[in-house]
This record gives C-alpha cells, sequence and structure tokens, in this order.
C-alpha cells in the first residue's frame, strides 16, 4: 500500500473505515465471524480466552463531556435504540420474537436474558441471518463459490497493495492470532480484516470449537428438532461487503493493524453497549470518537445503505411470511434493529406490532 491511503492520527479510539468494519464483524456480519472460524481450526491459533480492555465511554465522558452529551443526544433521539429483546405480534397468531446479536463467543453474550431464552425455548421455528452456518463445509463452500469477491484472481498478493512496514505489521498480527500469511496472501483486505479485527481472546474461543451467538442458537435448534430458516445467503452478505471500494477495506486493513492492542478497549466498550441493551448509542459513539472527515462521511454513507440498509429490507421482506405463522424466535445482528429504517420499523410498516421487552 502507497502512503496515498494515508496515514491517520488517532482521536481517541481510531478513524472510520475501521470502526464501521467492525460494526460490521461484530453485529452484522455472520460470514466474518463463520471466516474467522475457518482460519483459525487448528492448534495454533488456541491462546488465551481472557479478554482484557476498559470501556472507553466513561473516558470519553470524563474528557469531552460535550462529545460524550452529543452522541448521547444522537442515541436518545434514534427510533427503536433502546433494547435487544422485542415482542412481535399481529391478530391471530402467536406473538414471535426478536433478538438483537452480537457475532461473537464471549460468554456475555451467549447467555441469553431470561426472557429471551424462555422465548427461544417455546418457538417451533428459528429466524437467524443464514442457516448456512449451520453446516460450515458448506458455508466454506458458499464463501469460496465466487472467488472473485473474496480473492485477487489477477495474479494480485497483498504485498503488493501493502508498504514494506504495514506488510511486517500484516505479518506479525496474523502470526499473534495463529494464522500463516500465506493462507491470506491472495485475499482481498476485507476478508484479511475479519482475521486481525477481533481480539486474540475470541480467536482463541473460536479456534477452540466455541460458537458464536447465533451459531449456537442455530445449532442447538436443529439439535432440539426446531425448524431453522435463514434470511440471506452467505453470498448476499459477500457481496454487500464487496460492492464498497477497495480503498475502503485497504484503509480499513491498515487501520486495524496501527490500532494494535487497543482493539481490546474497542471490543469491550461495544460488548458493555450491547449487554446494557444501549444499541442506539453504539453509531453515534463511534461517529462521534472519530474525527471529521469528507471522504470517510462518504463512506460512512456508502457503508450504512449497502451494508445496513440495504439489508435491513431484504430482512424483513424475507422474515415476514414466517412470522405470519407466529410463534418464532427471531436472531439478527443488533445494529439492525433500531433506525427509522431498521427492521423493526419496517416489520410494523408490514402490520406487526412490535415492542421492546425489558
Amino acid at each position: 500500500m502507497t502512503t496515498s491511503i494515508g496515514r491517520r492520527t488517532f482521536h481517541f479510539i481510531a478513524p472510520g473505515n475501521l470502526l464501521l468494519w467492525l460494526i460490521a464483524a461484530f453485529h452484522m456480519l455472520l460470514l466474518a465471524a463463520l471466516f474467522v472460524a475457518f482460519l483459525t481450526a487448528r492448534p495454533a491459533a488456541a491462546g488465551d480466552e481472557t479478554c482484557t480492555g476498559r470501556n472507553l465511554m466513561a473516558e470519553l465522558q470524563q474528557n469531552d463531556p460535550a462529545r460524550y452529551a452529543e452522541a448521547q443526544k444522537e442515541a436518545n433521539a434514534t427510533p427503536n435504540g433502546k433494547g435487544i429483546f422485542w415482542k412481535i405480534e399481529k391478530p391471530g397468531v402467536q406473538p414471535s420474537w426478536l433478538l438483537g446479536s452480537m457475532h461473537v463467543t464471549d460468554p456475555r453474550v451467549l447467555a441469553l436474558p431470561p426472557r429471551a431464552q424462555a422465548a427461544y425455548d417455546a418457538a417451533g421455528t428459528i429466524i437467524i441471518e443464514s442457516d448456512e452456518i449451520l453446516d460450515e463445509r458448506k458455508a466454506t463452500a458458499a464463501l469460496l463459490a465466487k472467488p472473485e469477491l473474496t480473492m485477487f484472481t489477477d495474479g494480485t498478493t497483498i504485498d503488493k497493495l501493502l508498504s514494506s512496514e504495514d506488510y511486517q505489521r500484516l505479518e506479525a498480527g496474523l502470526k499473534q492470532r495463529g494464522i500463516p500469511l500465506g493462507a491470506v496472501s491472495r485475499m482481498r483486505p476485507w476478508m484479511i480484516s475479519s482475521a486481525v479485527a477481533l481480539p486474540a481472546c475470541e480467536i482463541a474461543r473460536k479456534a477452540k470449537g466455541v460458537k458464536f451467538l447465533d451459531q449456537k442458537i442455530a445449532a442447538d435448534a436443529a439439535a432440539e428438532g426446531k425448524q431453522v430458516k435463514g434470511l440471506e445467503t452467505l453470498a448476499e452478505q459477500i457481496q454487500a461487503m464487496a460492492d464498497l471500494p477497495v480503498e475502503f477495506h485497504m484503509k480499513s486493513l491498515i487501520e486495524t493493524l496501527e490500532l494494535g492492542d487497543k482493539m481490546n478497549d474497542v471490543v469491550e466498550t461495544m460488548t458493555d453497549l450491547y449487554l446494557s441493551g444501549d444499541i442506539g448509542m453504539t453509531m453515534p459513539m463511534l461517529k462521534t470518537v472519530t474525527p471529521e472527515d469528507e471522504g470517510e462521511t462518504s463512506d460512512y454513507a456508502a457503508f450504512e445503505q449497502r451494508v445496513i440498509l440495504d439489508r435491513n429490507k431484504v430482512m424483513a421482506e424475507r422474515a415476514a411470511p414466517i412470522l405470519d405463522g407466529g410463534n418464532v424466535f427471531m436472531a439478527v445482528g443488533a445494529l439492525h434493529l433500531p433506525g427509522e429504517r431498521g427492521v423493526i420499523e419496517l416489520l410494523r410498516k408490514q402490520g406487526f406490532t412490535v415492542t421492546a421487552v425489558n
């Protein structure tokens, strides 16, 4: 990568492209979690499963209360920004339930809230983003079905796109996670980012076979004889990321490498917001701690449209006929839920009553 991609000076956490990638990796793209599990399915990747990190919101509140207040104001104004568990109702059918998920193996996340667990236990049908995650071999085949979306097919390798310094960072970052550089050298930068964006503790758990939340829900449901249905294919998820400019993904990769151990703090902050149900704060917080830049504003708009809003519409449209049958437990990435064009509002427009469950 030449310096034209640009070095960024971090303000509190990191520039926007990395943070947008983290949103996708932790809240929206099952593909990222699955791909990391695939790469780390080897003993060398196993390490310390103890996560370290601090919640950066307290630091932001102390160091820059004005910016914290702005984020809080935006979060409070976000429709459906409070809560990760919702009840879905329609006259004449049994109620269904909606859980905002986070695609991680963190034990705190895997432990469903009591009412969510009870709703899951009683449900006859389970909806997740993609039912292809039930079979990792089929999922991997889907991942590789369109190699041009995930790999360079013209002979390009990642070392030709990175500076010598960034290449060394990448090699060290992958080695720390038990992933040989040769295994990913021809992969597109967004795929490589999925291998280095997650903290070592998350990688270690995945390497030991711990399922991320959506995968655990689906696997448990299938084992119990429940019907499991997906709303997207992994190929559709791949396409959403591949549609974004390669420059966006290259910046994300470089910024991921530069962030280093601070990744633990970012992840802890996002996890704490999720566990507290303060989903509406996630996006404002990440934008608030990111320096404003016209180019990155454009990046954010493109990312939001293609990876969030377009997929929200698909999920709501495909979920509706299943929800019409009632007694459904639905789990999708938490950041698909809030907002005027979030899944909750889209379901309401299709005649469902959707209310938060404390």
